[in-house]
């Protein structure tokens, strides 16, 4: 099996306390982590590091300390709850709304470092990846690569192989997993998970599908942001895709990972929901598959919805779009005198209108409000 997964796995225990000794003997990548001395001793840093005993010890020496850094300079606070939803003993497949591509998954990781549990895997595509560097740290953090590229014989493969993985990772090894609700971060605020995610899921076990997926313990998580630190990279890519399909420049993925976790965020929200059980039970056993991947497709997005955190700039964002004051309770003048200035700083890029840009940022803002007031309408019907 080890050999099966060999081009998409993370480093095992002991491979990785390996991989550490030589990452951190090495001159260049100590030299990189002169950007944290602002706040930590780099030096004793590193030795601390290379005295950890266990990968669990290492999370907690390197990326913990790396997360709290970035945290303490663009968050100006971050709210955890739900933990007591899961027992740690067990394991579960986190299926998280997807709003950042290194951030979504960290806060998991963290959250469970809070409470003394060690980290989940976590899925990542192999295109976002591609240097060396991050491919290396990728693995050192227990990630796992969705293959992205090739023939449509070979994505076809890569499809199968990743649903492979996930099954092995919870049921043969124990390890709980993460992976986004759908292909690639939502751009427009309007989180969806994707039929394909669960379809994928089942082609491990294509005889016991259901059954399968109750096992995995599927468990929604949701993130928000105040405000998106790639707001202006997503909103002008949906402006450039109006009319022709957008095609990303070298070095995008690396900057939109870079803004992701260098970017200021305002409040942070994150929520581990319930795990699916009991919907398990309420589907009509007659539906046909796709019916009834639907219809947990809905109930995932329910959790999301439910647990997103509307703030003042989502009230707003929605009462612009509408010219209407409906949400004015939930926003002081000053916040939409502070939202209307943000939105013209992230409106100035060159190849976009400011108009069609603030349309794509304002939606940003505004869909989270649309997704939990019909989910509330439709919970009091």
């Amino acid at each position: 099996m080890k050999n099966l997964f060999e081009n998409i796995r993370p480093y095992s225990e002991e491979e990785t306390m390996q991989a550490v000794k030589k990452l951190f003997a090495d001159p260049e990548f100590v030299l990189q982590l002169e950007i944290f001395r602002d706040k930590i001793n780099v030096s004793e840093w590193v030795k601390e590091v290379l005295a950890c005993k266990t990968q669990f010890e290492f999370h907690l020496t390197f990326a913990n300390r790396v997360f709290h850094y970035f945290a303490e300079k663009t968050c100006t606070k971050i709210h955890y709850s739900g933990i007591e939803n899961i027992n740690p003993n067990n394991q579960y497949l986190f299926i998280g709304n997807h709003r950042d591509i290194v951030l979504d998954s960290s806060l998991l990781q963290i959250y469970y470092f809070k409470n003394g549990y060690d980290a989940t895997r976590s899925a990542i595509g192999d295109n976002l990846i591609s240097a060396p560097l991050f491919v290396e740290l990728a693995r050192l953090h227990k990630m796992f690569l969705v293959l992205r590229s090739g023939t449509l014989k070979e994505k076809i493969n890569h499809t199968h192989l990743l649903s492979s993985y996930i099954h092995h990772s919870i049921f043969e090894e124990k390890e709980s997993v993460w992976i986004a609700q759908g292909n690639g971060r939502t751009k427009n605020g309007d989180d969806k998970t994707q039929q394909g995610l669960l379809k994928m899921l089942t082609l491990a076990d294509p005889e016991n599908p259901l059954e399968t997926l109750k096992q995995m313990q599927i468990t929604p998580v949701t993130v928000s942001y105040q405000y998106e630190p790639c707001a202006c990279l997503k909103a002008r890519e949906l402006a450039l895709s109006e009319n022709s399909t957008y095609t990303k420049q070298s070095g995008e993925d690396a900057e939109s990972i870079i803004n992701g976790i260098t970017g200021f965020k305002g409040e942070v929200h994150f929520v581990i929901g319930k795990p699916l059980q009991q919907e398990f039970e309420n589907i009509p056993p007659k539906l046909s598959l796709n019916e009834k991947l639907a219809l947990l497709c809905d109930q995932i997005d329910r959790q999301i919805y439910m647990n997103y955190y509307l703030y003042p700039q989502n009230y707003i964002a929605i009462d612009i779009q509408e010219n209407s004051d409906r949400f004015s309770a939930h926003y002081t003048q000053e916040d939409k005198l502070s939202f209307m200035n943000y939105l013209e700083e992230q409106s100035i890029v060159q190849d976009v209108t400011k108009e069609k840009m603030k349309n794509y940022l304002l939606d940003i803002y505004a869909n989270p409000v649309r997704n939990k007031l019909r989910i509330e309408k439709l919970k009091n019907e």
